[in-house]
């Protein structure tokens, strides 16, 4: 029995250990992408600023949101804006007056055609680029590369039983439900996917997912 336990106490501890080494590689990886991000994202923004000025848009051509992180401690997260300026005050008027909309926001906690999202902000998500500035918050130590989505304070209920286990994990720019080719899935459903990253995280799980992401991004599939 003496040998049982010294045996498992020492498998927990190479595990804690290689664990341990994971995160830390991870994190300076993590730091070396994000500064590299943020150099591209300097001429990316005064391509896109200029683009905005063309189309008569004037506002700012960033949009920031609090978001939940690691351990469900708050930030406020960063991208290129794909919606019109009061976006969220559209919202509300959406959902108080479409039926259907509403519906569907209930389900899926997002809108498939969103009349919100500019012409310019479809090619943007088309393309992934509105994602570019979530680099600072990865450089930040905020967020990673690969990680779970940074859900929103007000969709914590919703989250229900996985809220727990998503936010052992830091949020990710991709993850596993970006990946998983279940893009037209309920809320509930998605939750479910990325509660499991969780427990699957690792250096070879976040290789396949960056490798499925640059598959996705190539083919153009759009919203990482």
């Amino acid at each position: 029995m003496n040998s049982d336990k010294v045996l498992i106490r020492e498998n927990v501890e190479t595990f804690h250990l290689t664990q341990s080494i994971y995160l830390k590689v991870k994190r300076v990886f993590d730091v070396l992408i994000g500064l590299f991000g943020i150099f591209l994202i300097v001429p990316l923004a005064f391509i896109i600023k200029a683009i905005s000025i063309y189309n008569r848009d004037y506002n700012s051509i960033f949009f920031k949101q609090q978001r939940i992180g690691k351990d469900g401690k708050l930030f406020w997260m960063y991208k290129f804006r794909t919606m019109v300026p009061n976006a969220d005050e559209v919202l509300e008027t959406l959902l108080k007056n479409n039926d259907s909309f509403r519906e569907e926001y209930t389900i899926n906690k997002k809108l498939k055609n969103d009349p919100r999202i500019t012409k310019l902000g479809q090619f943007l998500r088309k393309t992934s680029l509105d994602e570019m500035p979530q680099f600072i918050n990865v450089f930040l130590g905020q967020m990673s590369l690969v990680g779970n989505r940074p859900y929103l304070p007000r969709e914590k209920e919703d989250m229900g039983i996985y809220f727990n286990q998503v936010i052992k994990t830091k949020p990710g720019i991709t993850g596993l439900w970006q990946t998983s080719g279940r893009s037209n899935v309920t809320f509930n459903e998605r939750v479910q996917i990325e509660s499991k990253y969780s427990y699957l995280q690792s250096a070879k799980t976040d290789l396949k997912i960056l490798k499925d992401t640059i598959v996705q991004v190539v083919k153009k599939d759009g919203a990482i």
